[in-house]
């Protein structure tokens, strides 16, 4: 540790480092730091300077003031509590692992990408390209504002999550996402191996091209959900305001309500209590319809 710092031995158990009450600036600020914990502490200043915890272990962080660059890389075994990153604070996860952030803000754009055993709760995110090929994640009580959330990443789990922003989940493989609300518009392109229950989905041109994914009582609207897809489920669904549904999908569905419109399922059934118009001028389209009124 720097000399200037005051710092205390807290928590006998793990010998971790007290730094409290600090401003930090400088570039790596508190590079390849070990067992420290960092408490009311602000990293702004005029030197400008950029990966403050780089290359850290065992770190925690609470109440601290984030408006650098890239804090957090390469890091292993990072705990962040009640703390806020702002919209300067740009790139501020990469490369680590086993990290928990909880009653945090994370406003910077791509907040977090390439890390792995990720678990966020009661965080506030506001971050274009926010989870990109990241691995084993958990979200629980988060609201989200961002495009291309979640590209390309896998074994995900969010709960109570309320996301708003397009492009969503596009191309994630083994997820479930469970009592969340989703305002976003392509979502869940490419995806394969998904559970989305109870859940609220709005927006236009939902899942297309997915492989073996299920809507569970879920509600959804917008237009043209669900086409191009492989071994799709739902299982007791709302489906409002949607049209020219299931082009050329291979479905199995039971709807709880009315459909504006079917274009040409692929194969499979699809049971509703009732349909506006069912469009087959594909040869190809052999999908059942029940309707159950």
């Amino acid at each position: 540790m720097k000399g200037r710092f005051a710092v205390n031995v807290v928590n006998t158990e793990n010998k971790r480092t007290l730094i409290a009450g600090e401003r930090f600036d400088e570039e790596r600020a508190l590079y390849g730091s070990r067992d420290i914990h960092v408490k009311d502490c602000a990293f702004d200043g005029p030197a400008d300077g950029e990966s403050a915890f780089k290359e850290c272990r065992d770190v925690k962080v609470e109440n601290c003031y984030f408006n650098l660059r890239y804090p957090f890389w390469h890091d292993q075994g990072l705990v962040i509590s009640g703390s806020e990153l702002t919209e300067l604070c740009r790139a501020a996860l990469w490369y680590s692992a086993d990290v928990e952030a909880a009653d945090t803000k994370l406003h910077g754009i791509k907040a977090l990408r390439e890390c792995s055993r990720i678990r966020l709760r009661d965080c506030a995110i506001i971050s274009p390209e926010f989870g990109w090929f990241v691995h084993q994640v958990e979200m629980e009580r988060c609201s989200v504002q961002g495009e291309y959330f979640m590209l390309r990443s896998d074994h995900l789990t969010l709960r109570e999550v309320h996301l708003k922003g397009k492009y969503s989940f596009q191309y994630v493989e083994n997820a479930l996402l469970e009592n969340c609300v989703l305002d976003t518009k392509d979502a869940l392109w490419h995806a394969k191996n998904v559970v989305v229950r109870n859940c609220e989905v709005k927006g236009e041109y939902l899942a297309w091209y997915c492989e073996n994914v299920t809507f569970d009582h879920c509600r959804i609207s917008g237009t043209q959900p669900l086409c191009y897809c492989k071994g799709l489920k739902l299982i007791d669904c709302d489906l409002t305001e949607a049209d020219l549904c299931f082009e050329k999908s291979e479905v199995e569905a039971t709807l709880r309500t009315h459909v504006d419109s079917i274009k040409n399922p692929l194969s499979g059934t699809i049971a509703l209590p009732s349909v506006g118009e069912v469009i087959r001028d594909d040869p190809s389209s052999h999908a059942q319809l029940l309707l159950n009124a």
